[in-house]
């Protein structure tokens, strides 16, 4: 079933109730983190999102409810000297999990990536997270590499402040 694939207006109340109502979803299951969003982010979050360029939240709508969301991100490529597009987040709820609601979400992200001039997509995926990888390779990505022979890259992170 067809999912209705609309990008989000940050400026709208239910938009952005719904983007934090599903965030905050997707942060209390184990593949988020298992904890809920803090105060901070609840109340600042959407506001910080209309505040960056390069922005695109696409809400997947079905039976009038929400029922999924991909949040991206423009980057930059220096090998490529492009824009790159970075899907951050890919949330379904669970109820609408294997309707191929993600992958609709990923094609529009697709969309909004090759009408704005980008190179690629990017995402990262835990690797436990065995259907989401499904899902991904279904659509077309794998691991980044440069060379085979050195293999694929890891996405690492340091974390700093309080977060």
């Amino acid at each position: 079933m067809t999912a209705n694939i609309i990008l989000a207006d940050l400026s709208r109340p239910d938009h952005a109730q719904i983007i934090i109502d599903l965030l905050d979803e997707y942060a209390q299951d184990p593949m988020g983190g298992g904890a809920p969003l803090s105060a901070y982010v609840r109340s600042h979050l959407v506001a910080q999102l209309a505040n960056r360029q390069g922005v695109y939240v696409i809400l997947a709508m079905q039976d009038d409810e929400t029922a999924g969301m991909a949040i991206c991100m423009e980057g930059f490529s220096t090998f490529a000297c492009k824009p790159l597009l970075n899907i951050h987040d890919v949330i379904v709820r669970a109820k609408y999990r294997g309707r191929g609601i993600a992958k609709q979400l990923l094609a529009k992200a697709e969309e909004i990536a090759v009408a704005t001039d980008c190179c690629k997509l990017t995402l990262e995926v835990l690797t436990g997270n065995i259907a989401a990888q499904s899902v991904y390779k279904a659509c077309g990505f794998s691991g980044y590499e440069l060379n085979p022979t050195i293999g694929q890259a890891m996405f690492w992170q340091k974390k700093l402040g309080s977060n």
